[in-house]
């Protein structure tokens, strides 16, 4: 086999837009899991919103969570964290004192929890889709713990949000990405999903032209760069598809199935 290690975002690439997996897709990747291939999850998701889809896939093994900021191992023992990209909250307190002022729900995570200080009918529905319970406090600021990710949720303010930041570059040394339509994740400048799987592969001792990997947007054209074969799904912005090496189905028609049939078995 080609490929040693295929890398798999989650939401918009494996999941379809129902954030279901299809049983012909788990029983493809178990089928090339089975065959010697290393199946890592990576995703903006945290870690307890990601095992359940590594679970449902029949599998244990390494996840890169929170965009690349934290990279965990999960198996029957539990799950250890094997790498962080983390700050401080005083170096995001220009950026939490905007979002307050401006009403936009944001939450702030550490690698294994998530943290938010108010959340309406409609941030409790988004949360619940992406299988997360977040932790509500008075106040993130006073939490004194390192974080991975700061991360905003809108339906309508958001490019104007990341105009604004870009302007005024208010996230400092820190990166802004637009990880969704309605996303936007504050990470530490170190911290992506092609780093994360750059230093997971030199531990497996896989070379990157072994690697294939699936994405479906912008927060994924680092982790499909550093492949060997970097795909994405035809649900991507044209941006991303220009950037990838091929192109397959959408995330509603398989398309990850698809690929993996195509260039691994």
């Amino acid at each position: 086999m080609k490929y040693r290690l295929i890398a798999l975002d989650v939401d918009g690439t494996l999941l379809n837009d129902e954030h279901e997996l299809s049983e012909r897709t788990i029983e493809t990747i178990q089928e090339v899991h089975d065959q010697g291939c290393h199946i890592v999850l990576c995703t903006g998701r945290a870690p307890a919103s990601t095992l359940p889809i590594l679970q449902q896939l029949g599998l244990e093994g390494t996840m890169i969570t929170h965009n690349g900021a934290a990279t965990v191992h999960a198996d029957e023992r539990g799950q250890t964290l094997v790498n962080e990209f983390a700050f401080t909250l005083p170096e995001i307190e220009p950026m939490l004192d905007y979002v307050r002022r401006e009403g936009i729900h944001f939450d702030v995570c550490t690698s294994f929890n998530m943290y938010i200080e108010r959340v309406g009918e409609y941030e409790k529905q988004m949360y619940q889709k992406f299988l997360i319970n977040p932790k509500l406090v008075t106040d993130v600021s006073e939490l004194g713990l390192p974080i991975v990710k700061f991360t905003l949720f809108s339906q309508h303010e958001l490019d104007r949000v990341q105009k604004e930041w870009e302007e005024q570059k208010l996230y400092g040394h820190l990166q802004m990405i637009r990880s969704g339509d309605l996303f936007i994740d504050v990470m530490s400048a170190k911290a992506n999903k092609g780093n994360a799987l750059k230093a997971l592969a030199a531990t497996l001792e896989i070379d990157p032209s072994e690697i294939m990997a699936i994405g479906n947007y912008y927060n994924d054209l680092e982790m499909m760069a550093f492949a060997g074969l970097g795909i994405a799904v035809e649900n991507s912005p044209e941006g991303v598809k220009e950037a990838a090496n091929a192109v397959t189905s959408s995330n509603n028609d398989e398309g990850v199935r698809e690929a993996i049939l195509k260039y691994c078995l």
